[in-house]
């Protein structure tokens, strides 16, 4: 997803993500009783869709799909994005693609972020994959560490979704990578701890 990234210019971007993705499904082919690669695209290309379907159809790319929000420039406050998203994830659903999807928006772009675009991820997004592992990355945050308040309005709207036991959450999972880490401070793993416990 690199390639496709909105703050670069690149040749033949869409032979670059093809190579990049086809490399990982590769690398992870020779240990196959460890590793899993996952495909990896902007969603807001117009190539997106002929990846996904190009790597639901390949033995080493076939279990998942890597979404990036931040690096991809994805705002779902916008409407074509949001559009955009719902194709992705129905087809990803269609084709039995798990997803990770890094949710927070780019930073150094000053993106909103927060519960309303928690709601629309929940609402919006996660109905159209019902029979698919949908994995937030990072708690909702980006990281290193935890010390985003818009990610933590995020994640308590997320908790809250599972704690109510909506459905779209019954295939919903989060990971804690990159925000955790030894430099955490007790307060923010208390943080960390409240929503795992949630």
């Amino acid at each position: 997803y690199l390639y496709g990234s909105p703050a670069r210019t690149i040749a033949d971007e869409y032979a670059r993500v093809r190579a990049e993705n086809d490399w990982a499904g590769a690398e992870a082919a020779r240990y196959p009783d460890r590793l899993r690669a996952f495909c990896a695209v902007n969603p807001l290309r117009e190539y997106a869709l002929d990846e996904l379907a190009r790597c639901a159809g390949d033995p080493h790319l076939r279990h998942g799909l890597k979404l990036h929000f931040g690096n991809s420039d994805v705002q779902l406050d916008q409407p074509a994005h949001l559009a955009q998203l719902r194709r992705v994830f129905r087809a990803a659903n269609e084709h039995g693609l798990a997803i990770v999807a890094h949710l927070r928006p780019s930073i150094s772009r000053q993106r909103p972020y927060g519960a309303a675009q928690a709601r629309l991820f929940l609402e919006e997004l996660l109905p159209l994959a019902p029979d698919i592992p949908v994995q937030v990355a990072h708690l909702a945050a980006s990281g290193p560490g935890y010390d985003d308040p818009p990610a933590q309005q995020a994640m308590d709207l997320l908790a809250a979704a599972v704690e109510r036991r909506d459905p779209g959450t019954a295939r919903l999972w989060f990971d804690v990578a990159t925000v955790v880490d030894r430099a955490i401070t007790p307060p923010l793993a208390d943080v960390v701890a409240r929503f795992i416990r949630r």
